[in-house]
């Protein structure tokens, strides 16, 4: 019969640096930014806006921002239009300062 050998216990996870983690938040603020201004302009451009003819009524208007807003945020994880970058790059260079 095979022995199984003891393995030594798992390594404790390193802390991530302070750095790092702003930088993440940065981020992640960089492109919620993004995504709030793509969802704006998907409602100037007319997306989620009713119909004339068999439209879905005050329900469907007040349910179309989520539509939009969903749209713009998978717009973003898809690359979006540059503007996080933008964003992330000069609230960098701020919090650097």
């Amino acid at each position: 019969m095979t022995t199984i050998p003891i393995l030594p216990p798992p390594r404790a996870m390193t802390a991530v640096p302070d750095y790092i983690q702003a930088d993440g938040k940065l981020r992640e603020a960089a492109q919620k930014l993004e995504a709030t201004f793509l969802a704006e302009m998907l409602k100037s451009a007319g997306v989620g806006a009713p119909r004339d003819s068999f439209g879905g009524g005050i329900g469907e208007e007040q349910f179309a921002s989520f539509l939009r807003e969903a749209q713009a945020e998978e717009m973003v994880k898809a690359g979006g239009i540059g503007l996080a970058q933008s964003l992330f790059e000069a609230m960098k260079v701020r919090m650097d300062a």
